[in-house]
């Protein structure tokens, strides 16, 4: 008799707790805003990842960029996803990354990559700091 009552009042403070569970108050989710983003990609003049050729040269600078960032494990999954677009041996680079010693890391290994500085046009914004500027730095590394 006592262990029944004593099961039950486990399973009744089992539940009760379960209902608590499934009680708590489920943060709303902000929706990602990147209207800034997809109004400069629009533009003619912004290179795009669609806009890459299809000559061999152009798939190869950007294979070795790539394959760059992923050998560097410091990176973050930011850093390792930038988008990387090749379009006559010169290298566009845009996206977040968490740092600006990371923004700098891949800037500086893309640079080697496509053979110089001259090469990289870097529209990489620091993740947070994206808010605070009126446009992203298209400054040459």
């Amino acid at each position: 008799m006592k262990a029944s009552t004593l099961s039950t009042t486990f399973l009744a403070m089992w539940f009760a707790g379960i209902g608590l569970v499934w009680a708590q108050p489920i943060p709303p989710r902000q929706a990602p805003d990147n209207t800034k983003t997809n109004q400069r990609d629009r533009s003619q003049s912004e290179p795009t990842a669609d806009q890459q050729k299809e000559n061999q040269s152009d798939r190869e600078l950007a294979a070795r960029v790539r394959q760059s960032l992923a050998k560097d494990k410091s990176l973050s999954t930011y850093a390792h996803n930038v988008k990387i677009i090749a379009q006559g041996g010169t290298i566009t680079l845009k996206g977040p990354v968490r740092s600006e010693e990371e923004k700098q890391a891949v800037e500086a290994k893309a640079a080697e990559a496509a053979g110089g500085a001259d090469k990289v046009r870097s529209e990489i914004e620091v993740a947070g700091k994206a808010d605070t500027k009126s446009s992203p730095s298209k400054n040459q590394y």
